[in-house]
């Protein structure tokens, strides 16, 4: 299982913030990094490395773990796509079309496990929080 830093609650916060444009940085970060734990406890693995930079890494994906020098799948995007792609409002293929994510190895093709979550969409003021 993936250690978390990031509380549930407060990464869907952070994630609702971005969604309805009021995020700070530090939301977005978080944000992007409550997806990366999110990500790594649903596809538990060391064979991919996801980096969100200058946000986060994370590793994921079963298969042969990685040790040393540069992992032979990664994927690299930034937080806008990743946050996109995790929330459904864009598609891996049209990411990889666009030029929006670089991914290498047999391995890093996250369409298995994209998106994460729905469209975040920001809380209604009529419903009990």
């Amino acid at each position: 299982m993936a250690r978390r830093r990031i509380a549930p609650e407060a990464g869907r916060t952070a994630l609702r913030e971005v969604a309805d444009g009021t995020a700070s940085r530090s939301e977005l970060a978080s944000a992007v990094r409550f997806c990366l734990e999110e990500l790594a406890e649903r596809a538990p693995g060391n064979s991919v490395e996801v980096r969100v930079p200058p946000f986060g890494v994370a590793q994921c994906v079963a298969g042969p773990r990685h040790t040393r020098g540069t992992p032979p799948n990664v994927v690299e995007t930034d937080a806008a796509t990743w946050l996109a792609l995790v929330t459904g409002t864009l598609t891996w293929t049209d990411a990889r079309a666009a030029g929006r994510v670089a991914a290498s190895g047999q391995r890093a093709d996250l369409s298995t496990w994209l998106p994460l979550f729905g469209r975040v969409d920001t809380p209604r003021a009529d419903s009990a929080q």
